[in-house]
């Protein structure tokens, strides 16, 4: 949130990817030739099979009758967003051999290529093939190579291509064979609505597949998993099955767990009313929509996020908070009067909280010692004004991921790490009723759906999707996730469709990406798993004068609707109904005083 209106956060991240890549790639030199002993070990290459054997990215594959090269099918990818409908198989290889890989393809920019040889990875390429071009490459094994993956792909933003007649001439390896079953599964912590899960490592596996009631949960890579979601006081069936390459192995023995009793909706959110009113007040600071007291927010605000608690310098993690000066709010309040204030909203049943951030408010916890620090002066903060809990409205370059940090589930990037584990110890210390609030921009989250960190290949804006460890991380810890849908640019939502803000499209496609999960930057093996419906409200800013992306009531209700109730969803699709949504948040309690209350009105008469 930004004390005045500045230019929405969205760098154009895709310009300069497509050439630096292009350039990367090309025609690599050949290996040793295959012998004319060797046989093709490529399976259902001729995709008369349909896709068997092959595995497509985010479903961008399929088998199409024409236009073929030979047979009765050929495989139509269609790149869409961050996925460039890579479509890949393994195949056993025996290690110091010659191997040639070959496809017939047509369309433009099509890839073809070998990965895991042991020696160098090889790729070619066409960038135009308006009829059937034949691409073909060569690579040897290193000495322990016993499998590679072949592969084909378009390019981001391109038309549809085809492939047909994929070969792989050379000595076939020994078949791999699925892991064995996992064993030693057992339950850990269990709160209201997760159960932590772990069980013993299986050789030869590369992924493990969480099933919760015979349904499958998650994938994740480890042999550990915290299964979400879940409802209190309620018994759950667990098993898990080991993965490679080759297959999955049978799901072990089940293991039981309960759920603990509701704490109250999870995070500390009990004592929150079933649909809630969230507003920043601006209580640090003055601008065009003047100094709002305490004392005179109206009831209809259910949770008060006091704006803004910032660093004394953006790496120090030493945060501080002030009322405004008077200087600059002549109608301030004095601490005492504050005070009492905050204590007068809570005898109500309103929560009070810090806000640490906004748009001025830069903050890297680049080390332990700045992580302690933001302990040590949050909980200084909380403890004098006595409030409720902590949002976190870190936006700019507080946050960004670090070369190769590339999974969500287990971030490397110190700045994420510090955070997760700070806001795990004010957690801890100030117990269940804590109150956990998150304000991320879309850049931070949503856009993850198409792009994390710096990329594969680097180039992209290493902010992309950055909040995403962070939520994840704390999903059992957090109270509400109100992403800001304003200041933003045009995003893309489940449907590989673009929405903008200002109407109740962007509000529903941006929420159901929040409640039904989303595969990070097109990567199936990496699902951003759904939050609960009590977890989630909408931000939206209070007038036109506070934010881009003003929302008029009727487009704000229609959203609602759609959400709650599946009704007024124009074109986009929901993946589901959550009459649960908890509520709205607005930039800013003071800009909708401003406006003559008009947003805490209309959510007033919607919700009753």
């Amino acid at each position: 949130m930004e004390r005045t209106r500045r230019p929405a956060l969205y760098p154009r991240l895709v310009a300069a990817l497509a050439a630096a890549v292009l350039t990367a790639s090309g025609l690599v030199a050949a290996a040793q030739t295959a012998s004319a002993a060797d046989a093709d070990i490529a399976r259902n290459g001729n995709f008369e099979s349909g896709l068997s054997g092959w595995s497509c990215t985010a479903g961008s594959g399929a088998v199409v009758s024409t236009p073929v090269h030979g047979g009765s099918g050929a495989l139509k990818g269609t790149p869409a967003g961050s996925d460039n409908a890579k479509c890949s198989q393994t195949v056993a290889v025996q290690p110091n051999s010659a191997y040639t890989l070959s496809a017939w393809v047509q369309g433009s920019y099509v890839y073809l290529g070998a990965s895991g040889t042991g020696t160098t990875d090889v790729s070619t390429w066409t960038a135009s093939a308006p009829g059937w071009q034949q691409l073909t490459t060569s690579f040897r094994t290193g000495p322990s190579t016993s499998s590679v993956t072949v592969y084909t792909h378009g390019w981001y933003g391109t038309p549809t291509y085809y492939a047909d007649d994929l070969t792989l001439v050379g000595p076939g390896g020994t078949p791999a064979q699925p892991p064995a079953v996992p064993t030693g599964l057992r339950a850990g912590t269990v709160t209201s609505s997760s159960v932590a899960l772990s069980w013993s490592p299986v050789t030869g596996a590369t992924g493990y597949t969480v099933y919760r009631g015979g349904t499958k949960a998650l994938d994740v890579s480890g042999t550990s998993a915290t299964v979400t979601g879940l409802s209190p006081s309620t018994a759950y069936s667990f098993q898990v099955a080991a993965t490679n390459a080759a297959g999955a192995s049978a799901l072990s023995p089940a293991v039981s767990a309960t759920t603990s009793a509701s704490g109250g909706g999870g995070g500390g959110g009990g004592s929150l009313p079933a649909h809630a009113l969230v507003g920043y007040l601006h209580s640090s600071f003055a601008n065009g929509s003047g100094y709002t007291r305490m004392a005179d927010v109206p009831d209809s605000w259910d949770v008060i996020n006091l704006a803004f608690g910032e660093p004394t310098s953006v790496t120090s993690g030493d945060i501080r908070f002030s009322l405004c000066p008077a200087a600059e709010c002549p109608n301030v309040e004095s601490a005492a009067e504050f005070k009492a204030a905050i204590k007068a909203k809570q005898a109500a049943g309103k929560k009070v909280l810090i806000s640490i951030g906004g748009a001025n408010g830069q903050v890297q916890l680049a080390t332990t010692a700045a992580r302690d620090t933001f302990v040590s002066s949050v909980s200084r903060i909380i403890d004098e004004y006595g409030l409720n809990g902590l949002d976190i409205d870190f936006e700019g370059h507080s946050l960004s991921l670090n070369t190769g940090d590339t999974d969500f589930r287990n971030p490397t990037t110190p700045v994420i790490v510090n955070l997760i584990s700070a806001i795990k110890t004010l957690k801890a210390k100030y117990g269940a009723n804590f109150i956990l609030t998150m304000a991320p921009e879309t850049f931070f989250v949503q856009l993850g759906y198409q792009y994390y960190g710096s990329g594969p290949w680097g180039g992209q804006d290493p902010r992309a999707g950055a909040y995403l460890p962070v939520i994840h991380a704390l999903r059992d810890d957090l109270t509400l996730l109100h992403v800001q849908d304003y200041n933003s640019g045009s995003i893309m939502g489940l449907d590989n469709q673009y929405h903008s803000m200002g109407g109740a499209d962007f509000h529903i496609a941006m929420t159901d990406m929040l409640l039904t999960g989303f595969p990070v930057a097109g990567d199936t093996s990496k699902v951003f798993p759904a939050l609960r419906p009590e977890q989630v409200a909408i931000g939206l800013p209070a007038s036109t004068q506070a934010g881009n992306g003003h929302t008029s009531p009727a487009e704000v209700n229609k959203a609602l609707n759609c959400l709650t109730k599946k009704t007024d969803c124009g074109s986009y699709q929901t993946h589901g109904t959550w009459p649960a949504l908890r509520g709205l948040m607005t930039w800013s309690i003071n800009w909708d005083r401003f406006n003559q209350w008009e947003f805490s009105r209309n959510f007033d008469a919607y919700f009753g």
